[in-house]
């Protein structure tokens, strides 16, 4: 699950309240602590919680305790440059395909 995908299940509007943790995507819907996607004003669910946590005073086992429902995937910004590329030279190849088949 990429971030953008995990902002959606932010608990409003009847979506789920997931959570990430250390690269696990966590379902906290079922807890009354997440009411309406948030953990005690401070905590917003649809996000990747694992730097806030750090400085909670629980600790991420409290988290781990809920259903795991997959992981986050980061693309990086290499990642993007490098599909990218890829595209680009798709296109100039089905480009120069094109144009050796008009040139005959």
């Amino acid at each position: 699950m990429t971030l953008e995908e995990l902002a959606g299940f932010n608990g409003q509007n009847g979506q789920p309240s997931y959570v990430a943790v250390g690269g696990i995507v966590y379902d906290v819907s079922t807890s009354p602590l997440w009411a309406e996607g948030a953990h005690e004003g401070i905590h917003k669910a649809g996000r990747d919680l694992t730097e806030e946590l750090k400085s909670a005073p629980h600790i991420a086992a409290v988290v781990e305790r809920f259903p795991s429902v997959g992981r986050l995937t980061v693309q990086t910004a290499t990642n993007q440059a490098k599909g990218s590329r890829m595209t680009l030279a798709a296109i100039l190849f089905a480009a120069l395909i094109l144009a050796l088949l008009f040139l005959r």
